[in-house]
């Protein structure tokens, strides 16, 4: 696909195309607007309904135009059109796989760890991935007032005084106004304990016009902050997400990825190594691999633990240390992320410690 087709499917002018609002706003999620843009979906009517209905679609035209095969082969695809196995496959699998909603003081807080926190602050994403391990919170009622839920958040903040790390993610942070994001990053700042900021926005790669100067003069006055995003393809590191991601690290944001190993989008060597190499390129450290979460609408995307280490193993023959991320599977508990690039004696004690985790989800 090319940007002009979708300008004319549109009716839309470079500078719409260009307006992350604008983007947004015409965000597809139906069949039949998919259809007349690709010309054939990868799935019937049917089955993309009865999956949507659990599991609704919602696609920027941006990233739809980089869809190159109307097929589930083609990476963007796969990860943004709706398929059956999302509903047919790993029906046992959990919800929540990390017990994240057990780790909540209050609503929306995520506390796992002692030194610092995941505020939830919307539901919404630019677009919904469909290897998401938050897939649960997509077809419930959208929660009430920010402003409420965040003073709740802000009061515990307030009493753990041994956090000093907050990182704002949800959904996606960033598809919130400016002044709405200045004055959540003002309020955390006003705590004097808390002295690191991290958000966690995937806008980079499906919405890069999102990445606007005046954001990024937002971002700059509240550092200490860094940014982490997900790049899984080199399909993605297109010439607008490298000026998006260019433009955060000129106002002294560090960019990190964190990417997750999905089946047949990013676990062979070829393709791992052109995206590791391309990020080093972009200068984006690949910071974490994920091995994918056991999360209920993911099984199809799901390596085995063995094939993800062998990946990495070439990568580590091949890439340079600049390029290699950690691969981590993440873990229910106080283990939390547990490193696989290596299987040190610790390592093996604490994958024997959730062996239970594993028999059951892998």
């Amino acid at each position: 696909m090319n940007t002009q087709f979708f300008l004319s499917s549109f009716k839309a002018s470079a500078t719409d195309w260009n307006s992350w609002r604008w983007q947004l706003k015409n965000r597809v999620t139906g069949f039949a607007p998919l259809k007349r843009l690709l010309g054939n979906v990868p799935s019937d009517e049917t089955s993309f309904k009865k999956v949507a209905a659990v599991y609704p679609m919602a696609i920027t035209p941006y990233y739809l135009s980089l869809i190159r095969d109307n097929h589930f082969s083609d990476p963007i695809c796969a990860q943004s059109i709706p398929r059956s196995e999302e509903i047919s496959c790993g029906r046992l699998l959990p919800e929540d796989p990390l017990e994240e909603d057990l780790k909540m003081p209050v609503p929306k807080l995520i506390h796992r760890y002692p030194d610092r926190c995941l505020a939830m602050v919307t539901e919404a994403c630019a677009v919904y991935c469909r290897h998401c391990n938050r897939k649960r919170f997509w077809s419930t009622d959208r929660p009430g007032s920010l402003k409420k839920r965040w003073q709740i958040m802000l009061d515990y903040l307030a009493s753990a005084r041994q956090i000093r790390e907050v990182i704002i993610s949800g959904g996606d942070p960033l598809t919130l106004e400016d002044a709405v994001l200045d004055k959540l990053l003002s309020s955390l700042r006003s705590l004097p304990h808390i002295e690191i900021l991290r958000i966690g926005s995937r806008t980079p790669v499906v919405m890069p016009m999102r990445i606007t100067r005046d954001l990024c003069r937002i971002l700059k006055r509240h550092r200490p902050l860094w940014f982490n995003t997900q790049f899984n393809h080199p399909a993605e590191i297109t010439p607008e997400a490298a000026r998006a991601c260019n433009r955060l690290q000129e106002a002294g944001i560090p960019v990190s990825n964190q990417s997750v190993l999905l089946k047949g989008v990013n676990d062979l060597p070829e393709v791992m190594k052109a995206l590791l190499n391309g990020l080093q390129k972009i200068s984006v450290r690949p910071y974490y691999l994920f091995h994918c979460d056991p999360a209920r609408g993911c099984a199809h995307f799901r390596t085995d633990l063995t094939s993800g280490m062998a990946l990495m193993e070439a990568m580590r023959r091949q890439c340079s240390g600049l390029c290699l991320p950690q691969y981590v599977v993440d873990t229910p508990g106080r283990a939390g992320k547990i490193p696989l690039n290596a299987l040190s004696r610790t390592i093996q004690n604490d994958l024997k410690k959730n062996k239970h985790f594993f028999d059951k989800f892998t």
